[in-house]
């Protein structure tokens, strides 16, 4: 029957290896030099070798997790629906959070991806109008690969609105029920923008998201200070006066949005990156249980030499020899 590993042979195990054969073999000749004096070799000391070599390979071989075979266990999935709303109007190209702000905000959303394996996570990036770049899915790999091609330059220049994704990720919840029989799985929208909105009155989209059930966080990426607006041909965006435009972080906006659905907000910003207290605020939200299913895991055995090992130990520290007579 083939024996797998739970762990392979690393830097500890051989560290502790090493570490008891120098103690060992100090043992030894220190032993050896106590007795000379005697007229003695404190060969009686020879007969515990063997055991102890023995319990400390079966003591090394628990630590390593062998399995054998595999067992049927059961598994209660438990989960939410959680949609990244991500600004990609011009502004995010701004360099005030280097390298720029949408870089920053998507290397930060692909950590925060990889931590929500459990969660059913959709894509929707927005500027003047919104558009689901990838539904919900427990797929990371294919969820990380469309955030990884985020670029402003994805939709057409416009100014940014706020209202469009909101409205379009609650059109979506919408039409993704629970299954009958079961509890409505948890909503969370996290919402990345530096805030700026040159859209119309959000007051109606908010009371549908509070009527929803659906929580808000809203991530403020940017600097109060700002910093101009690079163009891919050369240059900066200019204004209406022909002056270099200048984006800065309005988080006022943000802060209503999260505040007015039960969400928070964080910031991301040149000095500061509230990503993690954002994990924590998602983990917080308590998803429902949706199917229990039986899965095929490793038997893993480092019971039994783990046991045998301390047994021998114990024999070890009972049995004591005198390897020095005077």
């Amino acid at each position: 029957m083939k024996i797998s590993w739970a762990t392979h042979f690393g830097w500890a195990e051989a560290v502790a290896v090493s570490l008891f054969v120098v103690l060992y073999l100090g043992y030894i000749f220190r032993t050896r030099r106590l007795a000379r004096p005697f007229g003695q070799r404190g060969w009686r000391l020879a007969w515990k070798l063997p055991l102890r070599l023995f319990y400390f390979t079966l003591l090394l071989i628990s630590l390593l997790g062998p399995a054998v075979g595999v067992t049927q266990q059961a598994v209660r999935t438990t989960g939410k629906d959680v949609w990244l709303l991500v600004d990609l109007s011009r502004s995010m190209d701004a360099p005030d959070v280097a390298p720029t702000r949408l870089q920053k905000a998507r290397a930060e959303l692909t950590r925060l991806v990889s931590r929500f394996q459990a969660d059913r996570i959709g894509l929707i990036v927005f500027g003047a109008e919104a558009y689901v770049q990838c539904p919900l899915t427990y797929d990371q790999g294919a969820l990380e690969l469309f955030l990884n091609s985020l670029q402003t330059s994805l939709l057409p220049a416009g100014p940014t609105n706020l209202a469009p994704p909101l409205e379009l990720a609650l059109r979506r919840l919408a039409a993704t029920p629970a299954p009958a029989g079961m509890p409505p799985r948890a909503l969370a929208v996290v919402l990345v923008s530096d805030g700026e909105d040159f859209g119309e009155n959000l007051e109606p989209v908010l009371r549908e998201v509070s009527r929803a059930g659906v929580r808000l966080f809203t991530v403020g990426v940017g600097t109060a200070e700002g910093s101009r607006i690079p163009r891919p041909q050369g240059g900066y965006v200019r204004d209406a006066k022909g002056r270099d435009a200048v984006t800065r972080l309005e988080p006022a906006t943000l802060r209503r949005l999260a505040e007015q659905t039960n969400g928070r907000y964080f910031e991301l910003t040149a000095q500061r990156n509230e990503f993690a207290q954002l994990v924590n605020a998602l983990n917080r939200v308590e998803g429902q249980a949706e199917q229990v299913r039986t899965v095929a895991v490793a038997d893993n055995r480092y019971r039994y030499p783990l046991l045998l090992g301390l047994a021998l130990l114990l024999l070890d520290v009972l049995v004591t020899v005198r390897v020095i007579r005077p």
